[in-house]
């Protein structure tokens, strides 16, 4: 077991490209990890990293023990956490990154009913806008749409992420209401900016018969945050292209209606995406098997649409 302490620090530490980052990750002191791959090298007889006060890198020994053991690592703790499961029940803890309001919305309430099925599971949620690296941050599944694969990562889809203009009764009942892309230019707009980039995207609108148009709103002001952009709609500040899913229960109540309601923005899919081992933890298989059933039964995709 020691021994596999250290070879999980001599991988972490080879992922993060420094102990300390690697010791944040499992939850120990960058002392503990130098000390377990220390004990690993003496054991082995070879120098794994090349150590100095700026950096860290493998020697070659050290790249090829990692080419040889760094998938057999997970596919060996997955198989003790798989046996080690309460009462043969998936356990342990969840790592799942999630969209802010998307995650509040659609996959908080379905808590409930998961826990009651697998008690045994015990959440570690994380509510950021922002994509994550599924493999070196150690999360077990994440959510969002537009995330690039990384090797080692499969997606399943979920449901459409497109995007609409919206605006609140009082806007449109005081500005006349556009009637065709081209009179988008005449209005104020409530834009959100990338938290990957900082940039506002140049999204194109699409209708139907897959014509496109550019998106000429004025900017009036701009959000990082999609939940505050949909309600600065909603105070009658301007439109807002705002993901159909974020804006939902804004138009269910009325707060917010469709401008352009035959035009949208074709942004994708949202996805769960988990690691693509074969060995995959029951605790990730079953929040995985889970979201997708709940999505399915609950015509969720239906719902998301903006067609």
């Amino acid at each position: 077991m020691q021994t596999m302490i250290s070879i999980e620090c001599f991988v972490r530490s080879a992922e993060a490209g420094s102990f300390s980052e690697a010791a944040r990750r499992l939850g120990l002191t960058p002392a503990a990890v130098g000390k377990n791959i220390a004990r690993l090298e003496a054991r082995l007889g070879v120098r794994l990293f090349q150590r100095s006060t700026r950096s860290l890198s493998l020697t070659e020994a050290g790249q090829q023990f990692l080419d040889e053991v760094g998938g057999s690592l997970s596919t060996i703790q997955n198989a003790v956490a798989n046996l080690a499961s309460a009462g043969g029940q998936p356990a342990g803890t969840l790592r799942v990154s999630m969209p802010v309001n998307f995650g509040r919305q659609y996959i908080v309430p379905m808590l409930g009913d998961f826990l009651q099925r697998y008690p045994a599971i015990s959440p570690d949620w994380a509510f950021d806008n922002r994509p994550v690296d599924l493999i070196a941050q150690s999360y077990d599944a994440a959510l969002g749409g537009g995330i690039d694969l990384s090797p080692g990562v499969v997606a399943r889809k979920l449901a459409p992420a497109n995007r609409v203009l919206v605006a609140s009764p009082a806007y449109l009942a005081e500005h006349r209401a556009p009637k065709s892309p081209a009179d988008l230019h005449e209005h104020d707009g409530i834009l959100i900016r990338s938290p990957q980039t900082g940039r506002i995207r140049p999204w194109a609108l699409t209708n139907r018969s897959k014509q496109q148009a550019p998106i000429t709103l004025r900017v009036r002001m701009t959000m990082s945050d999609p939940g505050a952009a949909c309600d600065a709609a909603a105070l009658g500040l301007g439109i807002a292209l705002i993901n159909y899913s974020e804006s939902l229960a804004h138009l269910e109540a009325g707060t917010l209606v469709r401008v352009l309601p035959g035009w949208h923005v074709d942004g994708g899919s949202v996805s769960i995406y988990y690691s693509a081992q074969k060995l995959l933890p029951a605790k990730t298989r079953a929040f995985v098997e889970f979201v997708v059933e709940r999505f399915r039964t609950e015509r969720l995709a239906q719902l998301l649409s903006a067609d």
